[in-house]
């Protein structure tokens, strides 16, 4: 990278953080040596061209474009343009989408769904956690549900349908919540410094309030994991890999690999174009799930958190399982298998989903009902694993 193109990127950073958008795309385009329109015109006008697969099925093309004869091609991603993705990244991550509509979520007799809340030296966040019905006098599994950018617990909790699995598996799960005080739109701050090492920020506030739920609840130690969407996705790796004794598994939808940006500008790059993070000292098993028609978090994400994961394993088997869900979403399974036949580390490829928790309830933000169930194939891959 040249002095000139650091010097420029690091101006765009603060422009960025100071709300000034336009001239922040002018001099990354500058940098870039690309012509697109201004960040606040309509909201077509600085798209990349190109045919694009929408998640209903149907196709859009720019209409000055002579229409190409259909080509036996995997679905494309819906590119985000530039203004739309520093808008993302000063926001957290997330597009635009219909708001969760506020209501209570299910509750069956007998079971919990509390609003608790843990504060350190530094800092304090609150949090949901579902004690099932079904609970038993043996230590119960727990799952921390880390939301994506402008959702809160209980909208994730009914999007994931993640309370409905706990109480046929009989596990706890608890779902922090990122304030607006602490990210505009409540996203995880996935690319800052300060919210990515252990016993610091964001990572000490989810290690400990799993601390105080093992001290309240008859929790098993040995069966704590840890999962998340987008910004969430990113936090839940980074988390993993901070307290690797703590959490036994870690689960990453539309996320990004630990490392991927330690600034906007970083961000900006990792989220668009895809990042390989850092290598990883620890081994956790990993199950990453990725839209391949994402236009929000680039799929080569997706690869380079299983490479991340992968790198601290030895030699594993590798199978691979093509499938298409009940709801018609094509997808693969990319399983990486130890001698005892546990997969350490799942690559799940799903064609035509886009930004979205895969297989989730229509109430929820963020949901692609079509695609296999994202909430149960980490409930299966995580109670392979723990930390006996």
């Amino acid at each position: 990278m040249t002095n000139h193109f650091a010097r420029g990127m690091l101006k765009a950073t603060e422009l960025t953080s100071s709300g000034k958008l336009a001239e922040a795309t002018v001099l990354i385009q500058s940098l870039l040596h690309i012509k697109m329109p201004d960040v606040d015109g309509s909201p077509d006008d600085t798209t990349i061209e190109g045919s694009f697969t929408r998640l209903d099925g149907t196709s859009a093309r720019p209409a000055d474009k002579p229409k190409a004869a259909p080509r036996p091609a995997a679905p494309k991603r819906a590119r985000s343009s530039l203004g739309q993705t520093l808008r993302k990244i000063r926001a957290g991550g997330m597009p635009a989408h219909a708001p969760f509509r506020k209501g209570a979520v299910p509750v069956p007799a007998g079971a919990d769904f509390a609003t608790l809340s843990h504060a350190n030296r530094r800092d304090q966040r609150d949090y949901k956690l579902y004690v099932p019905a079904s609970r038993s006098s043996k230590p119960m599994p727990l799952i921390v549900m880390l939301h994506g950018c402008t959702q809160s617990p209980d909208d994730f909790a009914v999007g994931t349908g993640m309370n409905a699995l706990a109480e046929q598996h009989g596990f706890l799960v608890a779902y922090p919540a990122q304030p607006s005080g602490a990210n505009a739109n409540k996203c995880w701050n996935w690319f800052k410094p300060e919210d990515q090492l252990r016993d610091r920020g964001e990572p000490a506030l989810i290690a400990g309030l799993v601390g105080d739920i093992m001290r309240d609840q008859s929790v098993d130690p040995a069966k704590v994991y840890i999962a998340g969407l987008s910004a969430g996705g990113a936090a839940a790796a980074i988390v993993g890999a901070a307290y690797p004794e703590l959490f036994s598994a870690v689960g990453v939808h539309s996320g990004l690999p630990v490392g991927a940006a330690t600034d906007i500008p970083q961000a900006f790059s990792a989220m668009r174009n895809g990042a390989k993070g850092k290598p990883m000292t620890q081994p956790v098993p990993t199950i990453v799930i990725h839209g391949m028609a994402d236009g929000t978090v680039n799929p080569d994400n997706g690869k380079s958190v299983v490479d991340q994961a992968l790198s601290g394993f030895g030699r594993l088997d590798t199978t691979v399982h093509r499938d298409v869900s009940d709801g018609g979403r094509p997808f693969r399974q990319t399983s990486h298998n130890d001698p005892d036949g546990r997969s350490m580390c799942e690559h799940w490829e799903i064609e035509g989903a886009g930004h979205a928790w895969a297989g989730g309830a229509r109430e929820g933000s963020y949901t692609d009902p079509a695609g296999p169930s994202a909430s149960a194939e980490m409930v299966r891959f995580f109670f392979q694993h723990s930390q006996d």
